[in-house]
């Protein structure tokens, strides 16, 4: 019996070995020679943001005597020329800020985050499903024990009475003859990947956000510093109109323009303190704790100085965004159930056998008299199933052809956010580039005007008119700043990773 068991599951095997529906075929997601950017403004336009570095540079040294000079506003940040992509090929994303702060605050959120402590748990779900599919290719083994009283009666016999008592082990195994079940755990470990590539999302979006949160408190940290430093020059000059209304001077009306001056740096102060503590809680979420005081790296201007980001890159990096995997996976999946599908109209084939001992009492249950063994081999074909069989397999078919549109869908969307993040890094960049060449201006202006009002031959009108100016300018340069570096965040999402990968592997 042994023998032809093991006769009868060497030719299972055997004929195992193929099975039905369309084997997948991975498709390229982009052309090799595709890239992304690339694309920007005219020679002569470019001409002129590139020379503004040059201005800038100029500018700085003559305002460097201004007393509203501030480090963390008014360093000269001289855009970086486009690195190639190769350049950067060992750089990790987060050390193009060059802030360790930045660093820590997201290896706490990818251990803490709550999303990615689920997203994890899925992981499991999912993994042990795959264990289910795969289950399916071994026989089911069970031990089996019965005890029964009988009676049973035949014709005009005396009816007679007995009992059985029977142990057994009992086999049940349908041979994957035609692939179905494989085809079933070739579509579960893509559904298994697809699920890896959820949980990557998660990730990506969480080192997103904990960036793009810090960087937020970091220019609101900014607002702050140039809210105060601009009260307090307008407090002096409040301080100085005063005294020169005092001696006859001035009118009041000087001095009631200039009170009114500096109450706005105040309000401004006061609405940053406020957005500074809601960024800090929203931070804290992120981060998986209670809402705490965040700690800080290096200024804003520190950052934008640090970052280097190329005008194009390979197309084939969107390859490796969490999206794109997910959408090839389902793609895969659904072309595995094809398969699946097929297999439900062929003939099922199964084995089944029971071996054990069997007794009237425990001591005659173990005795060479009382073996028994059954071993079967059947075949089902189903023949008529009111068109159920044929319907799944093209309801299997359309879900694939849906996949495999959404999958192309997906790639043409991450080039296009693609594109544009970088059309954003460019032009915040060139946004930057001009408002620090305004505010530099604008400083030295004020410094200027104050000089000249001191020595009684400019009026408050220039003074205020320069000190309004130059608050909105270095307002407007720190929003600028952060512009460009919430662009280059938002390029690392628009990748799947750091842009710094230049095979398009997974980080």
């Amino acid at each position: 019996m042994s023998a032809r068991l093991a006769g009868l599951v060497a030719v299972g095997a055997v004929l195992a070995g193929c099975a039905v529906g369309p084997s997948y075929q991975q498709p390229a997601p982009v052309a090799p020679a595709q890239r992304v950017g690339g694309t920007g403004t005219d020679g002569r336009t470019r001409g002129f943001f590139d020379s503004l570095a040059t201005a800038r540079a100029a500018d700085s040294s003559a305002a460097s005597s201004s007393a509203s000079e501030n480090s963390t506003s008014a360093k000269p940040a001289a855009d970086p020329a486009p690195l190639a992509v190769d350049s950067m090929a060992d750089v990790s994303w987060l050390n193009l800020f060059r802030d360790t702060t930045l660093v820590g605050l997201v290896e706490t959120a990818v251990r803490e985050n709550r999303d990615v402590r689920a997203a994890m748990a899925r992981i499991r779900e999912f993994r042990a499903n795959v264990g289910l599919a795969r289950s399916d290719l071994f026989p089911s083994v069970s031990a089996n024990a019965i005890a029964s009283r009988n009676r049973v009666a035949i014709g005009s016999f005396p009816a007679t009475t007995y009992n059985v008592l029977r142990t057994t082990a009992d086999l049940a195994w349908e041979l994957d003859f035609w692939g179905r079940t494989r085809r079933g755990i070739e579509a579960a470990r893509a559904d298994l990947d697809a699920q890896d590539a959820s949980r990557r999302a998660v990730l990506l979006s969480v080192v997103s956000d904990v960036a793009g949160g810090y960087l937020s408190l970091l220019e609101l940290d900014q607002e702050r510093a140039i809210a105060q430093r601009t009260l307090d020059a307008r407090q002096a000059i409040l301080d100085l109109a005063r005294r020169r209304f005092q001696q006859g001077v001035i009118s009041e009306l000087d001095v009631r323009q200039f009170e009114a001056q500096v109450a706005v740096p105040a309000a401004a102060l006061a609405q940053a303190e406020r957005a500074r503590a809601v960024a800090e809680h929203r931070l804290s979420v992120l981060l998986g704790a209670t809402p705490r005081s965040i700690p800080r790296g290096p200024s804003l201007a520190d950052a934008v100085a640090a970052l280097q980001v190329p005008d194009s890159l390979p197309g084939t990096l969107v390859g490796r965004r969490p999206d794109v995997e997910q959408a090839e996976r389902a793609f895969a999946a659904a072309t595995a159930r094809i398969g699946v599908a097929q297999a439900a109209r062929l003939p099922t084939v199964s084995i089944t056998g029971s071996y054990g001992t069997q007794g009237v009492n425990t001591s005659s249950l173990f005795t060479s008299n009382g073996q028994i063994y059954q071993i079967q081999g059947g075949i089902s074909l189903p023949l008529f199933t009111g068109g159920r069989v044929s319907n799944e397999i093209e309801v299997a078919r359309a879900r694939a052809e849906q996949a495999r549109v959404q999958y192309e869908k997906t790639v043409l969307v991450a080039l296009q956010e693609a594109g544009d993040a970088l059309a954003g890094v460019r032009s915040a960049r060139d946004e930057a580039a001009a408002q620090q060449t305004q505010a530099q201006a604008l400083r030295r202006a004020v410094a200027l005007a104050e000089r000249r009002y001191r020595s009684g031959v400019a009026s408050y009108v220039e003074v205020l008119e320069a000190q309004r100016s130059l608050f909105d300018a270095e307002l407007g340069l720190s929003r600028a700043q952060l512009q460009q570096l919430s662009a280059a965040v938002q390029l690392y999402r628009a990748l799947g990773g750091s842009w710094s990968t230049p095979n398009g592997g997974r980080r």
